[in-house]
């Protein structure tokens, strides 16, 4: 029996530089945030592995990462580059903007909610929950993203 197709996505996927490097420098990042986490924290919390937030920003590590290995490939004038840099900027955006603003309303809830449980009265200061970044950590991960590109690609 033959496959109505000749391509084999399993070995296609592995030779694709772009999707390779990609994978790399995000894997890369999050792992950053977990030594740093380390050296700040002096524990080690598998979260900061699978978790959002923290520096870098493994989303802006990762668009910038796929934008520029678009770049080099098809050249940084082709429509895709521009597909993938417009994408990037959207993620990056978001990632700082958005999703921060979610998290830090996310922790107001959860803070009112233990107060009106154990206390009866709201605090409003607090806000430590990582759900986004701040845009120091999307700068970072954005140059961590390109920096890393370069030497891998």
């Amino acid at each position: 029996m033959t496959l109505p197709f000749k391509h084999s996505f399993g070995s296609e996927i592995w030779h694709n530089r772009i999707f390779l490097n990609t994978l790399i420098v995000w894997a890369l990042a999050q792992t950053t945030k977990v030594i740093i986490g380390v050296f700040e924290e002096k524990k080690f919390n598998f979260r900061w592995f699978i978790g959002t937030g923290g520096m870098p920003s493994s989303h802006a590590a990762g668009v910038s990462a796929l934008a520029t290995s678009i770049g080099f490939e098809y050249g940084f004038d082709s429509a895709v580059f521009a597909i993938a840099a417009i994408f990037a900027l959207v993620t990056m955006f978001d990632a700082q903007g958005v999703r921060r603003s979610t998290g830090q309303q996310a922790t107001v809830l959860n803070k009112m909610m233990d107060d009106i449980y154990w206390k009866g009265q709201i605090e409003e200061r607090r806000l430590i929950e990582l759900v986004g970044h701040t845009p120091i950590q999307v700068l970072a991960g954005f140059l961590f993203g390109i920096s890393w590109t370069i030497v891998l690609f």
